[in-house]
């Protein structure tokens, strides 16, 4: 079950009236469509909503609204926002994350700016300037003390959230970086870019400790976990440098343009399995050791078993919208979804 870009997100109680659209779409079946309208305020001021033919309005309350679709036999609960920080930014949020601790968020946004605030009422604490042209993705450290952020300028910068220094820049990417990683506490991070390259980096020497992989297209997302201890990660070459920290054992995924999804060992540099999906991939990330999920321009999502990739165990396709971004939660998941 599946809404319209019509279908609002809060209720508003200046409006008795108003109508939102549904539809419910399952993979080899026309969609159904259908309507909700709401008829005012029942009791303790929750909306009064009704459904059309086809469609069933469950639990309603002031936050959420649930819906079923009698026809297939399927129910969704949309949720309100718990909060909306709309002075944060002036145009589209690209990136956010939340520290570890939860009382700060990082965001970057298509108005330029990238911004450390209070996750509890959107305060803005720093504004973090230095990138040339726009920022496209942000990140806390561990600690929640300090931020990552990748450039259309092909940089890579690490920043104190206590006072907004920049204290360190890498450089090396000849193209835009698109998506960043941390290795265990961040003593190594990673990046990858237009370029078509992943690289490692320490973050102590501010150097560059080799290209992870060289994929020939944009890589447009990574993530970085521990493998199950049956997949088997490859041998390096050569000794690693001393300087890396937390490899053995990890693999790296790349989300890549040209509709492949890889993985390759960190620590070894050796290719591990190559998956084409339907469309680019757009993010990818870890659910355990063994489940991984990758998400596609086309609105895919794969869930693939690492010990064996080459069929995917489900996949999940909720709208044509481009997945944008993946993130484990409990024992599922979250994604969102462009238009």
């Amino acid at each position: 079950l599946s809404p319209s870009p019509h279908l609002p997100s809060r209720y508003s109680r200046r409006r008795d009236e108003g109508e939102a659209w549904l539809s419910c779409r399952s993979p080899g079946k026309p969609t159904l469509y259908g309507s909700l309208t709401r008829r005012g305020l029942g009791t303790a001021g929750v909306p009064d909503i009704a459904a059309s033919e086809g469609f069933v309005v469950g639990e309603v309350t002031k936050k959420s609204i649930l819906i079923s679709c009698l026809h297939e036999n399927v129910s969704t609960k949309f949720l309100a926002p718990y909060t909306t920080f709309s002075r944060i930014h002036q145009k589209s949020v690209t990136c956010l994350d939340i520290s570890s601790g939860g009382g700060l968020g990082v965001s970057t946004s298509t108005d330029g700016t990238m911004k450390i605030w209070q996750a509890g009422n959107g305060e803005i604490r720093r504004l973090l300037e230095g990138h040339v042209y726009d920022v496209n993705c942000c990140r806390f450290f561990p600690s929640g003390l300090v931020v990552l952020s990748g450039g259309m300028d092909a940089q890579l910068k690490i920043w104190s959230a206590e006072d907004a220094s920049c204290v360190v820049t890498f450089k090396g990417h000849k193209g835009g970086i698109l998506d960043t990683a941390i290795v265990e506490r961040g003593r190594n991070v990673l990046s990858c870019s237009r370029d078509g390259t992943a690289r490692l980096w320490d973050c102590s020497k501010s150097t560059c400790l080799g290209t992870i992989a060289d994929c020939g297209a944009p890589v447009n997302g990574i993530a970085v976990g521990t493998a199950d201890r049956s997949l088997n990660l490859g041998t390096p070459d050569k000794a690693p440098s001393e300087r890396e920290a937390g490899t053995e054992g990890k693999l790296l995924l790349l989300a890549r343009e040209d509709k492949k999804l890889q993985g390759v060992g960190l620590q070894s540099r050796q290719p591990v399995f190559l998956f084409i999906g339907s469309d680019a991939f757009n993010c990818c990330t870890f659910l355990s050791s063994t489940y991984i999920l990758a998400g596609t321009q086309d609105g895919n999502i794969y869930q693939l078993d690492l010990r064996n990739t080459n069929a995917p165990i489900q996949v999940i396709h909720r709208s044509g919208a481009p997945v944008l971004s993946l993130l484990p939660y409990r024992d599922g998941f979250g994604a969102s979804q462009g238009k």
